[in-house]
């Protein structure tokens, strides 16, 4: 498995990007989301979806030079329409609005609709958190079509439907948790069918309703992924519904599957100001005082400590930045694959 350096592979996107018609400004940041997904250990949302992306823009499900405009807009909320530009581009856009808006009126609300993937969800919560702001985010794919079956059922009618909230604190690292609402992530599937591994019995279902522990199953056999939680999934299922209600249904992209859909990435956003309610150092230090309780937990059998919602990603992208992103030799050829057919002469210089 090729180890990249995070130098290397943002290079190697962004010139891919501009290659397939994207202005340097957008490449470096969509180049910049994907590439940091890698770095927080987030693999299922990182370089492997370059291909795909590429994809859409060649079928003109992405129109890489479109920049999204305001549907409305009140001193609290603001409705956007991504014009199916790149899905970091949108959200980079509506987000920075939101939190101008909870500096001037202390809570703001953003909807977002016609845009294409967004990448990792955390990314732009994180925008809010670097400012001393709380921020929820909450994603549907539209009707597209759906991989997630609702609790009980297998048959798929629901997305992935992630969720993130993001709080501001004193640690080096952020504080949040970033989660689909399904069992798995479906770039996780991906992720487990590229490197040949089997998945845990919980994930996917078969047509007949049997559990399915091969990822293949997913992509040839028609098999679904179940909601998070196991059996006590109704849970997930519960927090799927809020999601799609949230970010599929409030900025009208309905529900159910249209066949010729394109993924189309409704979002909703919330962005709240803690100094409403108390200083916001005083609260950055409550926060950073119960991760610290927490962790002074005694660790179960199997563990060798308490980590915080967060930790992982943040001790992932450090080593890293220091050793370099493991690509799997797959998506490295995929990759590498596109770079010929843009006629990169300089991919000897993105060589592992």
């Amino acid at each position: 498995m090729p180890t990249v350096s995070y130098e290397h592979l943002y290079g190697l996107a962004v010139a891919i990007y501009e290659a397939a018609g994207a202005s340097t400004e957008t490449a470096q940041t969509v180049a910049r989301h994907q590439v940091g997904a890698n770095l927080a250990g987030h693999d299922s949302h990182g370089i492997q979806l370059l291909p795909t992306y590429i994809q859409r823009i060649d079928r003109g499900h992405i129109q890489p030079r479109m920049d999204p405009v305001v549907i409305r807009e009140t001193p609290t909320t603001i409705f956007v329409n991504g014009q199916w530009a790149f899905g970091p581009v949108v959200s980079e856009f509506t987000m920075k609005r939101c939190i101008v808006k909870a500096r001037e009126v202390g809570v703001a609300v953003g909807v977002v609709r016609e845009q294409s993937h967004v990448g990792r969800l955390a990314d732009y919560p994180l925008m809010a958190v670097r400012e001393g702001f709380i921020s929820i985010m909450t994603c549907d794919s539209g009707q597209s079509a759906k991989a997630v079956a609702p609790f009980g059922g297998r048959a798929a009618r629901l997305g992935t439907n992630p969720i993130c909230i993001a709080f501001p604190s004193e640690l080096l690292g952020p504080v949040f948790i970033d989660m689909a609402t399904s069992a798995v992530a479906a770039g996780k599937l991906q992720l487990y069918r590229t490197r040949k591994q089997r998945i845990p019995e919980g994930w996917l279902v078969e047509q007949d309703g049997k559990p399915a522990t091969d990822p293949a199953a997913f992509y040839e056999r028609g098999a679904v992924m179940l909601p998070l939680g196991g059996p006590e999934g109704h849970k997930g299922y519960g927090l799927s519904f809020a999601v799609e209600t949230l970010a599929s249904l409030l900025p009208g992209l309905g529900f159910g599957i249209d066949p010729q859909g394109r993924h189309n990435d409704g979002s909703f956003m919330l962005v709240v100001d803690p100094a409403n309610f108390q200083p916001l150092a005083n609260f950055k230090a409550q926060v950073t005082a119960f991760v610290e309780y927490l962790k002074d937990t005694p660790p179960a059998e199997g563990f060798t400590e308490v980590l915080y919602p967060g930790e992982l990603e943040y001790r992932t992208e450090q080593r890293r930045r220091a050793e370099g992103i493991p690509v799997e030799e797959d998506t490295w050829e995929r990759v590498a694959a596109i770079a010929r057919r843009f006629d990169l002469n300089g991919l000897g210089a993105f060589k592992p």
